[in-house]
C-alpha cells in the first residue's frame, strides 16, 4: 500500500525519486504541534516504513515556520495534552506519555533515513522532534530553541537522552537550562545541524543529502546501520555492539551482501533485492526495546 493513499489534516506529502517530503502544514499557526499532528505524524512514519517505494524522508514546514512548538492556544484542559487526573507519583504514572515523546520514539525506530529541512522557527517540540532524525539542514532563517525552562516545564520528547548525544553535555546543559532562542549559525556552531544554507537552497540541499544516503546502497543495510548507531549510543560496553552487529553481519552477508560483493568484483552497480518491508534480518529485532536481539 502506498504511503500516499492516506490523507492528513496537518501534513502534506510528495514523493519523488524515492524521497518522501513531509510538510508540517498548519502555516497559520507556524505549524504548531497539536493533538491531531501528534496522532498523524507517527501514523505517517509507520506507513513510510512499510512502503518500499520510500527510501528516505525530508521533514519541513509550510510557510515561514518549521514548528513553533506545542499549540498553546489549542483549547486543551492541559496545554501539553496530558491527563491531569493522573497522579504523576501514583500507581498509574507509568502510563503517562508526553505527545512529543511518542513521536520521537517512533522516529528512533525508523528504518528509513529522515532529514529535517528547518525553514524557520523550530522551538519546543519543533526542535526536539528533529533530534532523532539523521540530519538537520538549517535555513539562514531558522531559529532553534529548547525553551522549556522559560515555560516552567521540563525537557520533553526524550530530548534529555537525544540532545547531549548530539551536541555534548555542556552544550545541552547551556541550551536546556537557559531556554535561549538560537540563530541558525549559533545552533550549527553548537553541533546542531549539518549545514546552514540560504532559504532557496534549503530543500535542494536536503534532497541532495537524502539522495547520498540511498543512491547505490542497500535499503536493509541502511536500516540496520541506522539502528546500530542509535541503539548503541546508550550501550554500557562495546560487547553489546559486538553481539548485535555480529548477528546482523551474518544475516546481511547471506542476503544483499552476496550481491554487493559480486557487483564489486564485476565492477558494476549493485542490484540489491532485499526489502525493508520483508522484516528485520535474522537475529536483529529493530522494533523492540533493549536488548534488541531475538533470543
Amino acid at each position: 500500500m502506498s504511503v500516499l493513499n492516506a490523507s492528513y489534516e496537518t501534513l502534506s506529502l510528495s514523493l519523488e525519486d524515492e524521497i518522501l517530503t513531509v510538510t508540517l502544514n498548519r502555516p497559520e499557526r507556524l505549524n504548531a504541534f497539536n493533538v491531531t499532528m501528534s496522532q498523524e505524524a507517527p501514523a505517517l512514519l509507520e506507513a513510510a516504513d512499510a512502503d518500499d517505494a520510500v527510501r528516505a524522508l525530508i521533514v519541513t514546514g509550510a510557510g515561514r515556520g518549521f514548528c513553533a512548538g506545542m499549540d498553546l492556544g489549542d483549547g486543551l484542559d492541559n496545554a501539553f495534552g496530558l491527563d491531569e487526573s493522573v497522579d504523576p507519583l501514583g500507581p498509574e504514572a507509568e502510563a503517562i506519555r508526553d505527545l512529543g515523546g511518542v513521536l520521537t520514539l517512533r522516529l528512533f525506530r525508523m528504518k528509513k533515513p529522515v532529514i529535517a529541512a528547518i525553514n524557520g522557527p523550530a522551538v519546543g517540540i519543533g526542535a526536539t522532534m528533529t533530534l532523532p532524525m539523521d540530519g538537520r539542514i538549517l535555513s539562514e532563517k531558522a531559529r532553534v530553541g529548547f525553551v522549556f525552562a522559560k515555560l516552567g516545564i521540563c525537557l520533553e520528547a526524550c530530548s534529555s537522552w537525544f540532545l547531549p548525544r548530539l551536541v555534548g553535555m555542556e552544550r545541552a546543559l547551556e541550551w536546556g537550562l537557559s531556554g535561549d532562542i538560537l540563530s541558525a549559525e549559533e545552533a550549527f556552531a553548537g553541533g546542531f545541524g549539518a549545514k546552514v544554507v540560504s532559504p532557496d537552497d534549503l530543500l535542494p540541499t536536503a534532497r541532495a543529502y537524502a539522495a547520498r544516503l540511498i543512491k547505490g546502497t542497500s535499503a536493509v543495510s541502511v536500516a540496520v546501520n541506522r539502528q546500530l548507531l542509535w541503539r548503541m549510543a546508550g550501550a554500557a560496553h562495546p560487547m553489546e555492539a559486538h553481539r548485535l552487529d555480529s548477528r546482523a553481519m551474518l544475516a546481511l552477508s547471506m542476503g544483499d551482501g552476496k550481491e554487493g560483493v559480486a557487483a564489486f568484483g564485476e565492477k558494476r552497480p549493485p542490484r540489491f533485492a532485499s526489502r525493508v518491508s520483508a522484516g528485520a534480518p535474522l537475529g536483529f529485532d529493530w522494533d523492540s526495546e533493549p536488548p534488541f536481539l531475538k533470543e
